[in-house]
């Protein structure tokens, strides 16, 4: 963790009194976590300070917390921070650029630089983390409760897979581990994000009956709107199955692409051996080196991408 910036932003956050914290489009639990758990250790800090987030919510999202609608008067003197967003077009709410002054804290490979104050630490397999870097780095000031906690907890379980991916270390333990230090209580977390409904248990049936494989070696799903409709689940729910095809030995790489509002495709690509993020910014996307996600707005987009990724896996299993 880079101590002088962090110390920065701190400084930053001290000095206003309106701070407005801004998500990422289609939030995931890390972007959502690591909001709501800035909010509430700014509120718990700092009684006289005013924090509202803007942006989208989620079905899967809202027990982290629910988003506040703001008019543009709202921004004029604030501090506007960007989480979990690697370029200014996926933030949420477009009127970033409307308040005093911007920071941008994220984990993602760079895309693009913005901001007054850009952190943006790759090491951190979820954005939660750096905030929790800042409050081990200002413990002895910083106040945070229960339900700041869960919050950073969650978008640590969900972007790290409950600990699984790639990022993992020691630090992400210890940095939780203050959160266990501090009385966080986990069932509530756990019952959320492991209930499912009825309609997408059967959907998740779907994907494992219906998913594709292309020659070399690349497991994929396509969902329409039309199936959405009828099996009665959320765009959200049925992308969150993305990993259900990852469990294929023959199969480093892995993907979901579905129809968004206005049957806008896009995809999420998942990998457990050969790097997916540099091929995902050629489709106007980006994230993570094993996961990240592309917009190719239609079918035949889709059709081009399969064949990049089927030509990667190929390149990745005669250099194996």
């Amino acid at each position: 963790m880079n101590q002088e910036k962090l110390t920065e932003i701190y400084n930053k956050i001290k000095a206003y009194q309106k701070i407005i914290i801004l998500p990422h489009a289609r939030p995931d639990g890390d972007c959502m976590g690591t909001a709501f758990g800035l909010k509430d250790i700014i509120e718990q800090s700092f009684k006289d300070k005013t924090v509202f987030v803007s942006g989208e919510e989620a079905d899967f999202t809202k027990f982290i917390g629910r988003v506040d609608t703001l008019e543009d008067e709202d921004f004029k003197g604030a501090l506007v921070i960007s989480v979990d967003t690697g370029n200014q077009e996926r933030i949420a709410d477009q009127r970033y650029d409307k308040g005093d002054f911007l920071i941008k804290i994220d984990h993602h490979i760079l895309v693009n630089s913005f901001g007054d104050i850009e952190y943006v630490d790759t090491s951190r397999p979820a954005a939660t983390l750096i905030i929790l870097d800042m409050f081990y780095l200002f413990s002895d000031e910083l106040s945070i409760s229960q339900k700041g906690m869960q919050a950073l907890y969650a978008g640590t379980l969900t972007d790290t897979g409950r600990f699984k991916y790639q990022g993992v270390n020691g630090d992400t333990f210890r940095r939780i581990a203050m959160l266990y230090d501090r009385g966080l209580e986990t069932e509530t977390v756990y019952r959320y994000l492991d209930t499912k409904s009825e309609a997408l248990t059967r959907f998740k049936g779907y994907v494992l009956l219906n998913y594709k494989k292309t020659t070399h070696g690349v497991a994929y799903i396509e969902i329409t709107h039309e199936l959405i409709e009828e099996h009665g689940v959320t765009i959200e729910e049925a992308s969150s199955l993305v990993n259900e095809l990852g469990v294929f030995e023959d199969c480093p790489v892995w993907a979901l692409f579905a129809e968004y509002e206005e049957k806008i495709v896009r995809g999420r690509l998942r990998s457990k051996g050969p790097a997916v993020n540099e091929l995902a910014n050629r489709f106007d996307g980006g994230g993570h080196a094993m996961a990240s996600g592309v917009n190719l707005g239609t079918w035949e987009k889709q059709k081009e991408i399969l064949n990049a990724l089927d030509t990667l896996v190929k390149e990745y299993k005669n250099n194996e």
